[in-house]
């Protein structure tokens, strides 16, 4: 039995509203008993907080199926070495990394991590840049540099502190094949029997491909046909929507 990765935005939701037979897949998923993770670059938001928002629109799934940048981000600086950090974003963020023994301070931080946040100021980006100029480790949830209607997200925000600084940080979200395997530690599974469903080829289907998955593109979202010829690499399936996938 596979284990299943899904992406929300563009596979599941459109905004908020339920992508037509999105809901009787990931039910049919649930049911059959494949390890599932929903897996978000969002970092913003809790696995409640997306319950709730899957709730809402139809879908019902347990709150430890969900996955975020702001968990994988936490994950990995577990591996790190140093304890504080200078952190730009909200609260689901801080959560986690509060979980993983992480004190958030602007005294000399061993971490400078960006999240996303609609707070974002002047003074948060001088003091970013002055950390990471002074050896401050640059690590960001997620590389979008815009969600939707053209709202700035975290590849946005990190942009005047690499400018400053001419350091980028290293982004732990997709495409980057850490979340991935992030994400299937938590439910302890292997890349070799694992599928991703998503609706962006830079994103989610070059993150899978990088990880050594069986992906699955659906064009309800960012990508559509045309653009798969545009990429050197393939998804291994092609659907219309969610509602259409039969190979698992």
């Amino acid at each position: 039995m596979k284990n299943i990765i899904c992406d929300i935005d563009g596979v599941l939701l459109h905004d908020n509203k339920l992508i037509p037979g999105s809901d009787k897949f990931i039910h049919r998923i649930l049911e059959q008993g494949n390890p599932l993770v929903i897996l978000t670059n969002y970092p913003v938001q809790t696995g409640k907080d997306l319950q709730n928002r899957l709730g809402a629109a139809g879908i019902n799934v347990p709150e430890t199926c969900f996955y975020t940048s702001a968990m994988a981000t936490a994950d990995f600086l577990k591996h790190q070495k140093g304890t504080k950090a200078f952190v730009i974003g909200e609260g689901a963020l801080t959560h986690e990394l509060y979980n993983a023994g992480f004190t958030i301070t602007d005294i000399n931080p061993d971490f400078v991590i960006v999240g996303e946040t609609r707070s974002y100021n002047w003074d948060m980006i001088h003091k970013a840049a002055r950390f990471v100029a002074g050896g401050a480790r640059f690590i960001a949830t997620n590389p979008d540099t815009n969600g939707p209607g053209f709202s700035p997200a975290c590849g946005a925000l990190c942009a005047p502190i690499e400018r400053i600084t001419g350091k980028m940080p290293f982004y732990v979200g997709k495409p980057s094949s850490w979340i991935i395997r992030s994400a299937l530690n938590h439910i302890q599974g292997h890349s070799e029997n694992t599928v991703i469903i998503g609706d962006n080829m830079r994103t989610d289907i070059l993150a899978g491909f990088q990880a050594g998955l069986e992906t699955i593109l659906v064009t309800s979202g960012v990508s559509q046909m045309a653009d798969i010829d545009k990429e050197p690499f393939r998804p291994n399936h092609v659907f219309a929507c969610a509602g259409d996938i039969d190979v698992v």
